[in-house]
């Protein structure tokens, strides 16, 4: 079983990127399903084919989905929704206005991610591949379960206890709308299915997390974000895609800038990412929509490899806290101590130079404004320590 996921900044053509991989899978095998958990969906554009809420089959062993937010809203949030709903009204809001404020910010992200879940309980696919939303942010989200599951078992029980006990008391004094009891099922189902869908998603050998970007410096940065988050959510990344460079046969006067341009951001990209593999897929010489226009794209990434094999395995940079400061851990074995040298760069980046190799990290906001306390090398790993 396994799971494949492509995050990037919107337009990078991580929706070609997706449909591409999963049609290289089918064609080795493996029974394959891509699906959207965009709201925007595009991924029927990309098949150019109707793609609905139940899975399609496109071609042997390959199937797709655009998962259908309003439904899996209703089954996973049908309770909590209405109830924020009718709490919202009985404040005085429109009633139109209250059922859409009662789609709190993240839940419809995390409603198509449980989808991801029922999938691979299904037993049906041996591959799903997903096009997610375009921002790494999504994924920020599935550190929610950690602490939601705490709140459930400790908190949670006496909450339900007390609101036994003092909802026939507040319906005699007020007319304030109080959670019922499937209320609080549907509380504590949501965490459960989170808290499983988080476990399947760190799972190193299930799950793989791949950036795509371009060599452009905005999708780069948004890139190295996303990449930290990542890392520091535990969520296994194992490549990047780094789509739509110009091949070598153009030669016009007109595109010299721009491929010596990109020719510098490929450094950029393979020095933000190692030790990642970077793929780096040509711009196609027409646009890619269409199975044959896919497939073409699918071999320029992979060639004859394996799409879902795991490319790299380990965590890129890990940190820790150690009493009142934290420590990043990145690895970097083979590395004389006197060759490391480190300095902070502008908007909260650390840049890590060896000899003529050099690291952009964008540091997390835990670390945004604590100065750099020092840094050893030990043991294949350089520890930056931040007070």
């Amino acid at each position: 079983m396994r799971i494949i996921l492509f995050t990037g900044k919107g337009g990078v053509g991580k929706t070609s990127i997706s449909a591409a991989t999963a049609i290289r899978s089918a064609q080795l095998g493996h029974r394959t399903i891509v699906v959207s958990t965009d709201p925007a969906h595009s991924l029927g554009d990309s098949f150019d084919r109707a793609i609905g809420p139940e899975p399609v089959q496109l071609a042997p062993n390959l199937w797709a989905q655009e998962i259908d937010l309003l439904h899996q809203m209703e089954q996973n949030w049908g309770a909590v929704q209405q109830y924020l709903a009718t709490l919202f009204a009985w404040r005085g809001m429109d009633g139109m206005m209250a059922e859409e404020a009662s789609i709190l910010p993240g839940m419809e992200e995390l409603a198509s991610l449980l989808q991801i879940g029922s999938l691979a309980d299904s037993g049906e696919y041996d591959v799903i591949v997903v096009d997610m939303a375009p921002t790494g942010a999504t994924l920020q989200l599935l550190a929610f379960p950690e602490m939601a599951t705490w709140y459930i078992e400790k908190i949670f029980p006496f909450e339900r206890t007390a609101m036994k006990i003092a909802r026939p008391i507040m319906r005699s004094v007020s007319d304030i709308p109080m959670p019922e009891e499937d209320f609080f099922n549907a509380v504590e189902a949501l965490v459960r299915d989170l808290s499983r869908l988080e476990s399947l998603l760190t799972d190193r050998d299930t799950s793989s997390v791949r950036l795509v970007v371009n060599p452009e410096k905005m999708v780069i940065k948004e890139a190295q974000r996303a990449f930290t988050y990542l890392n520091l959510y535990n969520l296994p990344v194992d490549a990047v895609i780094s789509n739509r460079h110009l091949p070598d046969e153009v030669s016009d006067p007109y595109f010299v800038q721009w491929k010596e341009r990109q020719a510098h951001y490929r450094e950029v990209i393979e020095d933000s990412f190692a030790p990642l593999p970077v793929f780096s897929v040509p711009l196609l010489d027409s646009e890619v929509v269409g199975y044959d226009r896919l497939d073409k794209m699918g071999q320029a990434v992979y060639g004859e490899a394996d799409p879902t094999r795991i490319y790299y395995r380990g965590k890129a940079q890990e940190l820790i806290k150690q009493g009142d400061d934290y420590i990043l851990l990145l690895p970097l074995p083979l590395v004389k101590k006197g060759d490391i040298n480190l300095h902070r760069g502008a908007y909260d980046e650390l840049i890590v130079r060896i000899g003529g190799w050099k690291r952009h990290i964008s540091l997390p906001s835990t670390l945004s404004g604590k100065e750099v306390a020092g840094a050893r090398y030990r043991e294949d790993h350089l520890e930056i320590r931040f007070r």
